[in-house]
Parts: structure tokens; C-alpha cells; sequence
């Protein structure tokens, strides 16, 4: 089977003010804060954390829909700490999965184990350099 390959390109703007854009036509603006930026758009470690919730939560959405479960809501927080010395990886990760509705625990937590063993590629890579720690919480709607 042959490797999926995927591209995306970024353009100078000006300062440190990138735009990019990825091979599905969608455009992100990058930057980083002063005194080196303008505070534009994301830095690309904060992108890095982005795709990490974002790989997880839609797995966990997938996975909790499969399931037949009364999802009302997901939010995923990703928190994380990088080393003191260049070039400044992240070395521990924290993610949070706030869940909304009469969702059964051990389902979540299947739910998140198998993001974690098996579908999330972006935690797999991460988790090459950094312990990746997860915690869920559930509001039932009431």
C-alpha cells in the first residue's frame, strides 16, 4: 500500500508573519509575539498542540458516535511543557477531555485509549519526545 503523502507550504509576509497553506486549500496565518513578531496568528508549536486536540477529539467523537453514545459536546484541552534548551520540544503533555451528556465513563475511556493506542497519528509522533498524560471529565446535561 502505498505511504500517503501530504504537502503544505508557507509564504513570507513580512517581520515573522507567515501565511500558510495546506494541500486541502485552507490557510492559516503564523507568527510569534513581539519583539520578534506581531502577534498575527499561531506560533507553530501552538499549531502543534492544536492538532494534537483536534486528531483526539475526532477520534473520541468517532469512536463515542460508533458507540451509540448521547454525545451533546466534546471540548479538548492540550497543555504543554517544552524544554529549557534548544530547539525547545515539548516534553510533557497534558490532555483534557471535557465531555458533555449522559456518557457512559468506561466508554470515554475506551474511547480515549483507543485514540491514544491506535488512530491519533499526531500523539503518536508526539509522543515520541513527550510523556502524554490524558484526564476526562463529564458534565451530564441537566
Amino acid at each position: 500500500m502505498p505511504k500517503a503523502k501530504r504537502s503544505a507550504s508557507v509564504a513570507w509576509r513580512e517581520h515573522m508573519t507567515f501565511d500558510a497553506r495546506t494541500q486541502s486549500g485552507h490557510s492559516i496565518v503564523l507568527d510569534t509575539s513581539a519583539p520578534n513578531g506581531d502577534d498575527r496568528g499561531a506560533t507553530p508549536m501552538e499549531l502543534l498542540l492544536v492538532a494534537l486536540a483536534g486528531c483526539t477529539a475526532m477520534d473520541v467523537v468517532s469512536i463515542l458516535q460508533k458507540k451509540r453514545e448521547p454525545l451533546a459536546g466534546l471540548e479538548v484541552s492540550v497543555e504543554g511543557l517544552r524544554a529549557e534548551e534548544d530547539p525547545h520540544v515539548y516534553t510533557d503533555i497534558e490532555i483534557v477531555y471535557h465531555v458533555r451528556g449522559p456518557v457512559k465513563p468506561a466508554s470515554v475511556a475506551q474511547a480515549i485509549e483507543l485514540s491514544e493506542t491506535k488512530y491519533c497519528s499526531v500523539g503518536a509522533m508526539l509522543g515520541r519526545s513527550a510523556q502524554i498524560t490524558t484526564r476526562f471529565e463529564i458534565q451530564a446535561e441537566g
